[in-house]
Order: structure tokens, then sequence, then C-alpha cells
């Protein structure tokens, strides 16, 4: 039976939905039901005759999200739909439109560069060990997203201030010669798919009539991360047309490093005036309590625009406040985490509705061994795919050979006689190893029972099939097993439990952020991202040390500030480690709460001793510098980093590096020139 599209939705959602065609922009909080949202409204336009089907183009950034919204489509009578990622439509149209504009010879695709960009690197006389050759890779995609040529690199990222892996005439000349090396080889990168279906359609005016006739209606998730590129392939298909829905949160843009901007999603009611925009920031994701934690770390997000100031507002019912830990060393950092996990799944909570987050993919390891040491089963998002797992296929293969001849009367019970002799033993097997590749199995047994009671009449090759898309698709199963995930992977996903660890500044905001606001920035929203992740509990910890007994060198992450309440054990046992020194107001006394406050080093409502001719000294330098280096005024400093410049006073490098947002890359540009200034007024 198929849902009804306009069925439970709340009255923003309803709007949305129902919103004519043409140009519709949702501005969707985490947990909103954004995924419910755009579903139900394709589900809408076809129901009532507005698009056919097939007419329907639905674009999002992974093969997993791709993959769900052609599951909820199917359930909701839309199965028509064509749900992909950009390079996978790209694609698609390339190979079919490829023969009526270059000929018959097709281009093969290039999925791993490393080894082209290697010998290029080789040509340019640039590094060539691993570590170079993946940066320079990196860089390369981030000059084609953002649709920048090898002649035109080094201008970009000096107008940029772009930090690159290596002199920038240098990494130009890798670009050039990675080109000219895959055009001999008549390959194409996934860049090149998304250039080359733009160029098409923009060239050639049969061709994109033709795709123009059979799409007429689009729609964008995850619109804030759109690059450059994308956008350009988008325009191409959209030509004159505004049959456009998108759906995004500038709240969660975190990856403006290869090229994403949420300056699209922003802009859009500007280039559609007559767009409906719909705000969804009621939270059913999360309790009252995490929403809460997430809606205090984004208000101190500095610069944000209109658009991006969603603020959620928590639907469930209250659940335990978020938990605050401090840890001598990351070792000690795990073990609780280990044991505080091996105690939630012995009280009830599935291993599969816990995760642990982290801020870069070197921090799993002592996760793994912990995990591992107490008997728990996990798995490492991001590591071997689940359907490339020799296990699993074995599974598929034999149920793909028993498909014609097994009962269907009992699917769950068919699947799980033809998984025994694989190893899907009664019980859990002893061994890590052995318990992992059990779960696996498991989770196919559990995918049987999750189709049965939604798909009548489901038979073994229909359940093969379902794999098979899924394995196409990268949208694997649930596996019972606690969930490790770098916070870029957790994107999209989420849990009962969530362990945010390793939270120190240099980790999370990562070291090489230090002195760009914007990237400071980023990692506030990375983290804005990991709360959000969290349906019940939250837990946020961090070490003062890498190792046992080499010192607390650590402080904990800036961002914690201003959420971890006074009253909480943690405040307390920093306070008394750092002999009472947590930050307080120089004017009355009270702790410190939130950036501007630390910044300024007083609350907001102290009497302030700015010198307001320094001030305006600082602000004509800060225009004249701008101007110069042809960036944005706040590039140079914020208005708030001016402000506290100008109360402070610094006499010297320590004094103006003690002034949070000024890191070692300013200093190095404006140091001399801002103690100058104040020297001038003392």
């Amino acid at each position: 039976m198929t849902a009804d599209p306009l069925h439970d939705l709340d009255e923003e959602q309803l709007a949305a939905v129902t919103a004519p065609r043409g140009p519709v922009c949702v501005l969707a909080g985490a947990g909103t039901g954004k995924t419910r949202t755009i579903t139900r409204r394709i589900a809408h336009l076809v129901a009532t005759g507005h698009v056919a089907p097939g007419q329907v183009l639905a674009v999002t950034f992974t093969a997993r999200a791709a993959g769900e919204l052609r599951t909820r489509l199917r359930a909701l009578g839309a199965a028509g739909v064509q749900a992909r990622t950009f390079h996978a439509a790209a694609l698609r149209q390339l190979r079919y439109f490829w023969p009526q504009v270059v000929g018959d010879r097709q281009w093969q695709l290039l999925e791993h560069k490393f080894r082209a960009v290697g010998q290029a690197a080789v040509r340019a006389r640039a590094g060539t060990d691993q570590d170079a050759v993946r940066d320079l890779a990196t860089e390369i995609e981030w000059a084609k997203s953002s649709l920048i040529t090898p002649a035109e690199y080094p201008a970009a990222v000096a107008r940029l201030r772009r930090d690159t892996p290596g002199p920038a005439e240098q990494v130009a000349a890798v670009y050039a010669q990675y080109e000219e090396l895959k055009n001999q080889a008549e390959m194409l990168d996934f860049d090149d798919l998304l250039l080359h279906t733009a160029a098409i359609l923009e060239d050639h005016v049969g061709v994109a009539e033709e795709f123009r006739d059979r799409y007429r209606c689009f729609v964008v998730d995850e619109y804030q991360d759109v690059t450059a590129l994308q956008q350009r392939v988008l325009d191409a298909w959209l030509g004159e047309r505004d049959d456009l829905t998108v759906v995004g949160d500038a709240n969660q843009t975190i990856y403006t490093f290869a090229g994403a901007t949420p300056r699209h999603l922003l802009d859009f009611p500007r280039r559609f005036p007559e767009a409906v925009v719909v705000r969804l920031q009621r939270d059913y994701r999360s309790t009252p309590q995490v929403v809460a934690a997430a809606n205090t770390l984004i208000s101190a997000a500095r610069g944000r625009v209109a658009g991006s100031r969603l603020r959620l507002e928590g639907q469930l019912p209250p659940g335990p406040d978020p938990d605050f830990t401090e840890h001598d060393d990351e070792p000690a950092e795990a073990a609780a985490v280990a044991r505080r996990i091996r105690k939630l799944i012995a009280d009830g909570t599935p291993a599969a509705e816990i995760a642990v987050l982290f801020r870069i993919n070197a921090q799993s390891e002592a996760y793994e061994q912990a995990l591992a040491e107490a008997g728990i089963p996990f798995q490492v998002r991001g590591g071997e795919r689940f359907f490339q797992r020799p296990e699993i296929r074995r599974a598929v293969s034999v149920l793909r050979m028993a498909g014609g001849r097994a009962a269907d009367d009992d699917l769950v019970g068919t699947v799980r006689a033809l998984l025994a002799p694989v190893g899907l033993t009664d019980e859990p097997p002893a061994g890590a190893s052995a318990r992992t590749q059990w779960e696996s199995l498991l989770a196919l047994v559990g995918l049987a029972e999750e189709l049965v009671a939604v798909r009548e009449g489901l038979d073994l090759p229909g359940f093969v099939a379902e794999l098979e898309a899924r394995a196409d698709a990268a949208h694997p199963p649930t596996v019972q097993g606690v969930t490790l995930a770098s916070l870029h992977a957790a994107k999209g996903l989420e849990w009962d439990v969530v362990f945010l660890v390793g939270l120190v500044d240099g980790t999370l905001p990562i070291q090489h952020a230090e002195g760009d606001d914007d990237a400071i920035e980023e990692e506030r929203r990375l983290l804005y991202v990991g709360i959000t992740r969290a349906r019940r509990v939250l837990a946020l910890s961090w070490a003062l040390s890498r190792s046992p007994g080499k010192g607390r060198q650590r402080r904990r992450s800036r961002f914690l500030h201003g959420l971890i309440p006074d009253h909480h054990p943690a405040s307390r046992i920093a306070e008394s480690r750092t002999g009472g020194s947590k930050p307080r107001c120089r004017v009355c006394g009270s702790p410190l709460l939130g950036a501007e406050a630390m910044k300024m080093r007083r609350c907001g409502d102290c009497p302030s001793d700015v010198d307001m001719e320094l001030l305006d000294r600082l602000r004509s330098w800060r225009a004249s510098t701008a101007k110069e280096q042809q960036v944005p005024a706040y590039v140079v400093f914020t208005d708030a980093t001016l402000a506290a410049i100008a109360e402070h006073r610094p006499a010297d490098v320590a004094a103006l590096v003690g002034i949070p947002g000024i890191g070692a890359r300013k200093l190095d540009r404006y140091g001399s020139d801002v103690l100058a200034l104040v020297a001038d007024r003392r």
C-alpha cells in the first residue's frame, strides 16, 4: 500500500511539500526531517500529476543517501524517479550523449588518480612520496571543483590566500602534467564527468533540448555543499527553467576545504525572487538537552549570515544532560569510553545505536583496541565496504545460487538456514575477528526481517536483487556493533548514544586551522554536526596528554567554553588543575561564557575601556590592507578582534597572541603593523 505523501507532516514540512512547482528553498536544520520533506514533495508532485516520475532528477552527495532516497520514493509510489549522486548522474548522461558529440570510442573512467598524479609530479620535479602525491591529488580536485585551470591556479591561490602543498607554480605544473597525461590516455576523472557534462549541454543545442525534454523537475539535497563545478552542471541542466527544489543547512557546511560553499544556498532567494522559502527548525531527532548544546555552540559562531541562523527547537521528551569528562591521557580516555559502552550495552542499548566520533582517523586506533579488549563488537566507518567483505560476498553468492530452489514461505528462516554453513551460528563465536564476521552475516538476516515487514510477497530472488541494488548504492544494512567514525564520515547518520572524543585544541579545532577565522568556524560546524548526531545520550571528553606520563600539556577545545555548566565536575577539575585559572572577567571576576567574552576577557555587560581612537586607526589600517590584498576586511581581522586589540592594547608579541583569533599566521602577516599602531598610542 502506497503511503500518503501529506500524512503526518508538521506545518513547515507541509508548506514545503505542497509548494507549487517552481523554485523552492528548504532551510532545514539537523534532525528536522529534510529527507522526509523532499521525498514527500517529489511524491506529491507525481501523485497530483504535475510531473511524471521519470521526469524528476534528484541529486545528493553520497551513493548511500541516493539509495535511501530511492527506497523512500518506492514506498511513496514514485519508483521511477532518478535519485543519484552528481557524479553518477553525469556519468550516465555522458555515456548516453558521448556518441552524438565525440564519437563511438568512449573514454575510460580514471577511478583512482594517485598513480597519474605521481607520474605528473615526477615530470614537474615535485615531491613524489606518498603523502606529497596524496596532497597534490587533493589540491587538483579542489582546483577543478572550483573551476580553476592550471594556468589560473597561482593567481587564484594567491587571491584566496590558500595554503598549498608546495610552491603554487610547481603545483600548477603538476596539475597541467596530470591533465596532459590523462588526456593522452583518453581517460576522464570524476571531476571531468561534471565538466564534460556541463560543456556538452552548454555547447550543443540538440543535446540540451533532448535532455531538458526528458527531465523537467530537479531536487538537490545537501545544497550547502555544492561546489562551483556542481552548480555549473546544475545550471546546464536547468537552462532557463526554474523547477528546482533545494534543501540544506549552512550550519552543516564542513567541506569548504574541498571547494564546497553555502553561497548558492544562501543566495537562492536573490537568484529566484519568487522562490518559496521554508525554514525547518523543529528537531525530531534529539532530546532538548542535546538540542540546547548544539544551539549554544553554533550561536557563538562569528560571521553568521541571516540564512544560517536556524535555531533548533527540540520536540522530544527530556533526556539526560550532556556529559563532560577530562582524562589524564588518551589510553585512559579510550578505556573509560569502552567501560561506559559496555555498561550501556548491558543495560539494553543495542551496540549499533552507539557511536564514537573523532576529528581525524588516526584517533580510531586507541578506541579499536579498547573496545576489542572489552569484547565489544565494532565497525570502523570509512574502512572496508560492507558488500566487499569476503564473508558477505560468499553469503550473497550462496543466496543467489539458491534463489530458484529455496522455499519462500519463510524468507527470514530461509536466509538464516542458507547462511549457517558460511558462519552464521546460533551463538556468537569467540574472538574479535570471528565475531565481526558473524555480526555482518546477522545484519543480512536483520535486513530480511525489515524488508518482509514492508514488502509483502518478497521472495529470495527479490531479496538478492535488493542486496545487489544496495551494493551498487553503497547502502549497507545495520551491523550490530559500535560505530567508530570521523566527524566527516558521520554526516547524515544518527545514533541513540554518541561519544565525542579527543576534544582538545590542536585536534578540534585542528592545528592547521589556527589563525584563519573561516577555518576555525568550519571546525566549530564540524563539532556541531557531531553533537547533532546524538538522539538521547551525548558524552564529550578530552585528554590532557597523548601518552601516560608525558605531562598535561594540552587544553580542552575552546569550543567547550560556554557548553560546560559551571556546576559540572569537569569544570571544577579543569579549574583546580590550572590553579584556579578558569578564565574570568577582568572587571567583575565572574566566569567568562561565550567566544566574544573570552576574546574581550570581560562579560558583555561589564564596562568597556576600548581606546576609540586606536580602534579607528586599526579600522583604517585594516581597510587599506584588505584593499591591497584584494580580500574582504574580515579576512584580515574581524571587528571583534580589532575591538579586543583596542581594549587590551598589547605591548608585545606575547600579549598580542594572547588575544583569541590571533594565531601564528596572522601574527606573521600583521603583527608588526598592529604593535606599531598600538605603540603610537602609548
